[in-house]
């Protein structure tokens, strides 16, 4: 799974999507409301691993999609004290769902499936499986954290470069309705403000925690020669 969605980072994007998933009015990805709390011995981690990658790989700007995964998939870590993306998440039928692990994950979208429910969005980036059938080769993938935020990085991506705007790229990752669009655009206007300013704090906090173990290096060689 990982060096397929490895391949797939690369410089050349997807296939076209269909049509009518980005420019047809329909909902592209779901709204990722969030409200339950994260179980507390959960990993919360592999979301924002597989984002870091593929910001980094794909030069999307530091953190865009890291809060696009927020907003699609956020949900609140009390242990952490902030949200975190949750790699399991479903939306379908206008509601959020939220499986303990991948089996759980992949079983629940096996039964929507079989009561003939179609709009389904899933994983971190909350891809959805009508609009983007040849997405994924099985639930198992779709699931799968470097696959899913890969393929909604190259998809974000391309919708860049057709629109040349980040801000219309993430309206249009979500919807080309406006009155669908604008809200979503700005929940994560804000949310990409507030992880912009995180790494800022953490880039800052290492700073000074790297001096200050050269300083006490220093102090240590100073006092042994002496």
């Amino acid at each position: 799974m990982m060096r397929r969605a490895l391949r797939r980072a690369g410089l050349t994007l997807v296939p076209a999507v269909a049509a009518a998933g980005i420019f047809g009015g329909g909902v592209v990805a779901g709204p990722g409301v969030a409200t339950r709390d994260v179980p507390p011995d959960a990993t919360t981690s592999l979301c924002a691993q597989a984002v870091a990658y593929v910001e980094d790989r794909l030069a999307i700007p530091s953190q865009l999609l890291s809060a696009i995964a927020l907003a699609e998939s956020g949900r609140w870590d009390s242990a952490r004290g902030k949200s975190v993306s949750w790699p399991w998440t479903i939306y379908s039928e206008g509601h959020p769902h939220y499986p303990i692990d991948k089996k759980s994950a992949i079983a629940a979208v096996r039964s929507m499936k079989a009561r003939g429910v179609r709009n389904i969005d899933v994983g971190c980036l909350q891809v959805n499986l009508f609009y983007h059938p040849n997405a994924f080769d099985d639930l198992d993938e779709a699931f799968d954290p470097a696959a899913n935020t890969t393929y909604a990085g190259q998809l974000l991506l391309r919708l860049q470069n057709t629109h040349r705007s980040w801000s219309r790229a993430i309206a249009f990752y979500h919807s080309a309705t406006r009155k669908y669009a604008m809200p979503y655009l700005r929940r994560v206007q804000r949310l990409w403000l507030v992880e912009r300013r995180r790494e800022a704090v953490e880039l800052r906090d290492a700073r000074i925690e790297a001096l200050r173990m050269e300083k006490a290096e220093r102090e240590t060689k100073q006092a042994g020669d002496g």
